[in-house]
């Protein structure tokens, strides 16, 4: 390559030629650089992949956002004559269609022929599978897209099905995905008495953990029914690191349409635990917020019941007056939007529903914020704890 690059020289271009071989040379390099510091997630490296499960039977718990760039992971490994035995299907479904809270049923996938059992259902019995369910498997695989919040139901799915196969004897592989709010670690850590399928573990709403780190901790930390361990591999991805801007290009459900509002769900989402609409039954749920009684706010909508979204959105076909978070710069956890919302709610003691304490993790959140404390005071109040989970997260960072 030296030598070519010396007889080129020689030749004694003109110089807009040698100006054009040099803007070559440097657009080459950029490229190289850009395509060299891109995150390949846990499925894109199907040559690491492909050894570990290779003459296995393989259950895979995937839906929409499981793909490899076009393609969907199952049709990778179907073409690859990958023996996979079934699909379990968490909250949305497989396929990232459903209602959130709706019964998903057991059905065959009309694309692939492959039967998908539903591990989302209107009992808690039905969240975790069963023994049959891995009965005619020797591996599961974990590939889905989170938004690391705490109350975003699948890493309380991945921790379901870590219990099952450890209580069963299966190795377990998570495929790991970026964090899209991984820089923040932030928010009340959840009170063991609160647990919930929003919130299995104390840790806080931002948690900033990958869903791989994540599956490390709750093993190491002996979050498994009976402190069970779960045979657990992470295929981790190359070059993230938690600061790193990530764009989803599919929706990790229904009412998470944008980058936008996924970087504001752990502040919204809050309000789901209140009588203020955060917008399902429109094309922006939690970027706008409002109610019928607020009259007097500037900013109005109507929630309509819509396929593939909500359905039966609160407040249907009624107008909600509100505010506007569209176009409002978003850092991390904020309790700036249920502030705001409690001081213009007309009837303060039916704001709050029982959900709240849930979503919050705790049982004075709502409390401060009824007595006016301000959101640094309410912040402070929780330093301690917080700063206790960033030691214990530390110990199962793969991204330091």
């Amino acid at each position: 390559m030296k030598s070519k690059i010396i007889m080129t020289t020689n030749l004694r271009l003109p110089i807009a030629n040698c100006y054009l071989l040099s803007f070559v040379f440097l657009f080459t390099a950029f490229c190289l650089n850009a395509q060299s510091n891109k995150i390949i997630t846990g499925a894109q490296q199907i040559d690491q992949l492909l050894p570990l499960i290779k003459d296995k039977a393989v259950a895979l718990m995937v839906n929409q956002t499981s793909v490899i760039g076009q393609t969907h992971l199952v049709d990778s490994l179907l073409r690859l004559k990958i023996n996979i035995k079934k699909i379990l299907a968490v909250e949305h479904g497989f396929r990232g269609k459903a209602d959130a809270g709706e019964n998903v049923s057991d059905s065959i996938d009309a694309a692939t022929g492959l039967p998908v059992a539903s591990i989302y259902g209107d009992k808690i019995s039905k969240m975790k599978p069963t023994r049959e369910h891995l009965a005619d498997v020797d591996v599961v695989l974990f590939d889905i897209q989170d938004v690391g919040v705490r109350f975003f139901t699948y890493i309380s799915s991945l921790q379901y099905l870590m219990e099952t196969c450890a209580e069963n004897d299966k190795k377990l592989i998570v495929l790991d995905r970026p964090n899209p709010n991984g820089a923040y670690v932030d928010g009340p850590v959840l009170l063991p008495e609160l647990k919930s399928f929003v919130g299995m573990n104390p840790i806080p709403i931002l948690h900033g953990m990958t869903v791989g780190e994540m599956a490390q901790m709750i093993n190491g930390e002996g979050w498994l029914a009976g402190g069970k361990k779960c045979d657990l591999q992470i295929l981790a991805m190359k070059n993230y690191d938690h600061k790193k801007k990530y764009s989803l290009l599919i929706k990790p459900s229904p009412n998470l349409p944008n980058d936008h509002s996924i970087a504001l769900y752990p502040s919204t989402c809050l309000l789901e635990g209140t009588v203020i609409s955060v917008g399902r039954g429109t094309k922006t749920p939690f970027e706008i917020l409002g109610n019928p009684s607020l009259k007097n706010q500037p900013f109005q909508f109507k929630p309509e019941g819509i396929n593939g979204m909500a359905k039966n959105p609160p407040y249907e076909n009624k107008t909600c007056y509100g505010i506007d978070l569209r176009n409002e710069s978003v850092d991390g956890l904020s309790l700036a939007p249920l502030i705001k919302m409690y001081r213009d709610y007309p009837d303060k003691e039916k704001f709050f529903t029982s959900y709240f304490d849930k979503l919050a993790g705790n049982r004075i959140l709502k409390e401060q914020i009824k007595k006016g404390m301000s959101e640094d005071e309410i912040k402070d109040s929780w330093r301690k704890e917080l700063n206790q989970y960033k030691t214990v997260r530390k110990k199962y960072l793969l991204y330091k």
